[in-house]
């Protein structure tokens, strides 16, 4: 009976380490997309805004 219990505790346990580790993985995911698409966009406005200054 103590080794079943035991047996439960370990498995909840790997099962917390593997959600915190995929939290991680999207939150790096995500930290990466919003830095690409940040570029990006930065990127643009910035043609936009020269091409607004020469055109005046």
């Amino acid at each position: 009976m103590g080794q079943s219990l035991s047996l439960k505790r370990l498995s909840k346990g790997a099962a917390l380490v593997e959600y915190a580790l995929l939290v991680a993985l999207i939150a790096v995911v995500c930290v990466t997309a919003m830095q690409t698409i940040g570029d990006k966009a930065n990127h643009k406005l910035e043609d936009v805004a020269k091409k607004l200054s020469t055109d005046k």
